[in-house]
């Protein structure tokens, strides 16, 4: 997950919630008091102390069942990440060049946020690799989000100049499937195993373009409120860990469906 360095990132997301669960039980609040006044009143106008007595009930009830509240909330959340996610949705799912995999023309896109110095990254590597072997018609766009270490950030740049050699996918793979932890001398070693240009990827770890891209994922994943890494926004849908082949592949398959309906 990210480190300590992320830290207003964590704060911003949740000051996000406050503000959501006040929205959703204002919400919840309005909506009952309407249905409460429209009852009690039969549509005459009600009077300052039945209104007042209404409120009362409507605010026992919701003490009473608190449960409303989170249920509220969730259905708030999804609503306003689902605006986030349609408002940023060319931007998310349009690649730096090379940085993809899976079917070109796939009818669904995952787009997975990760970090080369994340553990759970390697986990969640596995379970897009097994994702896409699976599934013939997913398409899965990469974004560098690199915030746990220097080293890292050197990584992503590496990375995105191996995109740019046509060699992604290789420099990709070996990064999460070798062991050991991330590091100057491990990534120049596996920009040497992935068969990339020394020379041109030791110019790209200091491109402007390059690193305009890394800005770009980290100023994306700000405005979605992401938390961690890894990351995943599939359809309307953000996941945030690992959380696993199955649950990636559900994620896919309803996005499909909801495409299709």
């Amino acid at each position: 997950m990210i480190g300590d360095n992320a830290t207003p990132r964590r704060d911003g997301w949740m000051e996000m919630r406050v503000r959501l669960v006040w929205a959703a039980a204002t919400t919840v609040l309005a909506a009952a008091g309407a249905f409460a006044l429209g009852g009690a009143a039969g549509g005459a106008p009600v009077a300052p102390t039945d209104k007042a007595a209404i409120e009362k009930i409507v605010h026992d009830y919701i003490i009473e069942h608190p449960e409303i509240i989170p249920e509220a909330m969730s259905g708030y959340e999804a609503k306003q990440a689902a605006k986030l996610l349609d408002a940023n949705r060319s931007a998310l799912e349009t690649p730096f060049p090379g940085a993809v995999s899976g079917n070109p023309k796939g009818d669904v896109t995952l787009v997975v946020f990760f970090d080369y110095a994340c553990p759970y990254c390697r986990q969640g590597h596995a379970d897009v690799q097994k994702l896409v072997a699976a599934d013939k018609n997913v398409r899965v766009v990469f974004r560098d989000f690199p915030v746990l270490s220097p080293a890292s950030d050197e990584a992503a740049m590496a990375s995105l100049s191996a995109a740019s050699q046509g060699r992604y996918q290789r420099f990709h793979d070996t990064m999460f499937d070798t062991p050991g932890k991330v590091a100057h001398d491990r990534t120049l070693g596996i920009i040497r195993t992935a068969g990339l240009d020394e020379a041109r990827t030791a110019k790209d770890l200091e491109a402007a373009p390059l690193r305009a891209e890394i800005k770009k994922n980290l100023d994306l994943g700000r405005s979605l409120g992401l938390t961690g890494t890894p990351s995943y926004i599939v359809g309307n849908k953000i996941l945030s860990g690992a959380v696993g082949f199955d649950a990636l592949k559900s994620a896919v398959e309803a996005t499909r469906r909801a495409k299709a309906a």
